[in-house]
């Protein structure tokens, strides 16, 4: 299988991010595609090739162009009104609340996009976790990039592909970035399937988190079927999206399938989730799934609470390519780094048939415990 990979991620160069309010080490860094990269290489398996420019076109087919425009200045703009910030992330977010009591027209014309750096950062943004440095907008282009040349790849005809994305994307919706993602790479490549192929699109979302963002950008659309395995959102980020109930609207509905599961979900409890996901996807018509593939949901990543170990990745690998429809695997997230080389191999030899043998450095066996 080819891997689509940008050593431009490497700009997007986080140290710090916020918690509740407090400062704490990064989780969404570097060292994570690097892990990956470096596993896959090991492997001897997955031939590597960079990304090819596919230009503004396919972003702006699903974000709103001022975000673009908002993403690529705002470092600049940081520079140039002399803000003293190692990154730029929101000083307020335009609640609903703040508006409680006045008219839509009077809500229209107050809520504008401020002038200030920190303002325009909360008026596009979701949240204080996805902080803009100043490569960062280069790194979201270049995923974008990657995303592409994997569709690239498998509308030319490979079974499978994978675009190691990062920055990840499924939680950017149409005019708003957030949650460590600045532009939605899965949504961008599912747009682009279908404006190629006239087909109808499965995204099979498997990240910890819901996709809020492919979730909004597709709500009212019949032709991209989004399903989504994640922890219940009562719990976990991003807390407003993701419940079972909600299934799209006009012709997007009952295209939007949400599988919530609870804290400490086990292998086997993730796998009963999978199968119905998959019959979800080969109920409705389409030869291609994009894949937002993710690994926090490994039983030690810090911030998430599943129990799933390397082997279930394997498997899960498997049971989505026997769906027989070509896959467009996009990485999302998944943040204990020691880990991630492993579970990318054991996913994605799943998913081309092969047996998934631990790399000798590793340091992880098939339960996902640390060996020794």
């Amino acid at each position: 299988m080819q891997v689509v990979y940008s050593p431009v991620h490497l700009g997007h160069d986080i140290s710090v991010e916020t918690f509740m309010g407090l400062p704490i080490p990064a989780n969404e860094v570097a060292e994570r595609a690097e892990r990956i990269r470096t596993a896959l290489d090991a492997d001897g398996g997955f031939p590597r090739l960079e990304p090819t420019q596919h230009g503004e076109a396919p972003i702006t087919a699903v974000h709103e162009p001022a975000l673009v425009r908002f993403l690529e200045v705002a470092w600049s703009e940081v520079r140039a009104q002399g803000l003293p910030r190692a990154f730029l992330s929101a000083d307020t977010y335009p609640n609903v609340r703040m508006f409680d009591g006045m008219s839509p027209g009077a809500v229209a014309r107050l809520a504008r996009e401020p002038v200030h750096a920190a303002g325009r950062a909360g008026f596009w943004g979701l949240d204080s976790a996805a902080p803009l440095v100043a490569g960062t907008y280069r790194a979201a282009r270049a995923a974008v990039d990657v995303a592409l040349t994997t569709v690239d790849l498998v509308l030319g005809g490979a079974a499978a592909a994978y675009g190691l994305c990062r920055p990840p994307g499924h939680h950017a919706a149409r005019s708003m970035y957030g949650g460590y993602c600045f532009f939605n790479n899965a949504a961008i490549a599912a747009e682009a399937i279908v404006r190629a192929t006239g087909e109808r699109v499965a995204i099979l979302d498997v990240d910890y988190h819901h996709g809020n963002g492919s979730q909004q950008i597709f709500w009212r659309r019949g032709d991209v079927r989004y399903v989504s395995i994640h922890a219940d959102p009562d719990r976990a980020y991003p807390y407003f999206l993701g419940r079972a109930d909600e299934t799209g609207e006009d012709e997007g509905a009952g295209e939007n399938v949400n599988i919530p599961l609870r804290a400490g979900a086990t292998n086997e409890e993730y796998l009963v989730a999978v199968d119905r996901a998959l019959e979800a996807i080969v109920a409705a018509p389409g030869s291609v799934i994009v894949v937002s593939l993710g690994f926090d949901s490994y039983g030690l990543d810090p911030i998430g609470d599943f129990a799933l170990t390397t082997d279930v990745y394997h498997e899960v690998g498997r049971r989505v390519a026997a769906t027989g429809r070509r896959l467009v695997i996009l990485q999302e997230g998944g943040y204990h780094r020691p880990s991630l080389g492993e579970n990318a191999r054991a996913w994605l030899r799943g998913a081309e048939g092969r047996v998934f043998d631990p790399l000798p450095s590793a340091g992880f066996g098939a339960s996902g415990g640390v060996a020794g």
